[in-house]
């Protein structure tokens, strides 16, 4: 990076630089090694669609596996505190002692991460099932690895991140609730609204009982606050947020026990900037439960307005579904959830009636959180197989963001040189504009904060289009 950026000054000096940066732009657009240096320095605002585990990258965890002696299972590459029961884990120092621990930390990165990805497994699969192998190497680290993203963050001109963090600890028992499952997925399946509702009804009061702000309220103040005072997350120089989420997989009671927490904790904490919902949307139970995911953010919607929530939805493509299964996610979590962010939304082509879908999220200010490495390297989907031309054809706000750049070995930086190189016709303000939505459409609770971001992005750029000016 530093013969790179040497590269571009030099480079500043020959021409003079008489020039703007928009100019400057058209010029390097196919030299991805000026492109980078340029991209490095221009102030890149806000990280929205952002996943803590995902966004560390593997080698502090592989660090801490080893310096920790964790237990690795030599054929799966997950790690472990403890020894379990079942499967071929060794130690690290055992590893060691054998001489074979240069080879296992190499495939361990290889397993943790997308490097040197030779295709031997499924794209997607080697990156969602890569989570739970490194997880428990960052129980109890969630500090060293937030300070790594701020240091990252600064180094490439990021301002702000807002990052799904940690789901919310919950012991809650909900054993007696169990056949609500049944119950909800046979509503689901008659798209039976109301007696959804009446069943959520129902479940919200039993949750209530249970004391489910209890749950809320130890996670705000004992660990967000806690870990944001401590660490001094927000300095003149970068400001951090949380989103809370919760897991698709679930099975519908744990789901909406979980999501009801998630909102109670945003509606309390101006730290807690909004709510999501992960894990792959190809999976058996959210492709089966989707709708009525969709239909519970509405009700917590109505139970909490004022928390904002943003979707993972439509991060499919033809091939890893049937392809009636493109045609209905977004618009569901437009128009059922009420979703004020999308993520990924990669399937839009695909969706019913996708005209006025992009009409509304155009008129209605909705965002597309576009993700171009992730989207490349798990769906196979780039260039102009990408809707990034569709979104803006149809003025759809964008915001550019990362997704897990530990895991896919990128950063924000490579999003825009992808962006630049492959869209041509995105001049530089219109690039300075997605900057500037990604502070414009945070979920920043503090209006005050948001703008002071505003006004810092204001001189960051001043002085990055100084660079361009006459000498």
């Amino acid at each position: 990076m530093t013969r790179i950026i040497t590269l571009f000054c030099i480079f500043i000096a020959q021409i003079g630089f008489s020039q703007t940066a928009d100019s400057y732009l058209e010029k390097i657009r196919n030299n991805e090694a000026l492109l980078t240096a340029f991209f490095q320095q221009m102030p890149k605002g806000g990280d929205l669609h952002h996943h803590f585990s995902g966004s560390v990258y593997a080698e502090p965890l592989l660090e801490r596996a080893i310096a920790e002696d964790f237990y690795l299972n030599l054929e799966t590459m997950a790690v472990s505190k403890t020894k379990p029961e079942k499967g071929n884990w060794q130690t690290f120092s055992s590893l060691k002692n054998d001489g074979k621990l240069d080879y296992y930390q190499q495939q361990v990165m290889q397993t943790w991460s997308v490097k040197d990805y030779n295709g031997s497994v499924p794209s997607d699969d080697q990156f969602f099932d890569s989570f739970m192998k490194f997880e428990p190497t960052i129980a109890g680290h969630f500090a060293e690895g937030m300070l790594e993203l701020k240091k990252r963050a600064i180094a490439e001109n990021v301002s702000y991140i807002e990052t799904q963090l940690s789901t919310i600890p919950c012991d809650m028992n909900v054993s007696d609730l169990t056949d609500f499952n049944t119950k909800l997925r046979q509503a689901a399946i008659q798209k039976d609204e109301k007696a959804v509702t009446k069943l959520l009804d129902e479940l919200y009061k039993s949750i209530q009982k249970k004391d489910a702000k209890k749950y809320a309220d130890d996670f705000n103040n004992n660990f967000i606050a806690k870990l944001h005072k401590d660490l001094k997350m927000d300095d003149e120089r970068f400001t951090m947020r949380y989103q809370n989420f919760v897991l698709r997989f679930m099975e519908p009671v744990d789901l909406f026990k979980n999501l009801i927490i998630a909102f109670i904790s945003s509606s309390e904490s101006k730290l807690t900037a909004g709510v999501n919902i992960v894990s792959p949307e190809h999976g058996e139970n959210s492709m089966k439960d989707y709708w009525l995911h969709m239909e519970m953010f509405k009700y917590c919607h109505s139970k909490f307005p004022n928390v904002k929530y943003t979707l993972h939805a439509g991060e499919l493509t033809l091939g890893l579904v049937q392809p009636e299964d493109l045609t209905w996610h977004i618009n569901d979590a437009i128009h059922i959830a009420g979703a004020n962010r999308i993520g990924h939304g990669v399937d839009i082509a695909y969706e019913a009636n996708s005209y006025d879908l992009l009409k509304y999220m155009s008129k209605n200010n909705i965002p597309i959180e576009i993700n171009l490495v992730s989207n490349e390297f798990i769906l196979k989907v780039k260039e102009n197989r990408h809707p990034f031309t569709l979104y803006k054809e149809f003025n759809v706000p964008i915001v550019i963001s990362t997704d897990d750049a530990g895991i896919l070995r990128s950063n924000m930086t490579e999003q825009y040189v992808l962006l630049a190189k492959r869209y041509q016709d995105v001049n530089y303000e219109t690039i300075k504009k997605y900057v500037y939505n990604s502070i414009n459409y945070s979920f920043i609770q503090d209006e005050s904060v948001k703008k002071q971001l505003i006004k810092d992005l204001d001189n960051r750029f001043k002085a990055f289009e100084a660079k361009f000016s006459k000498n």
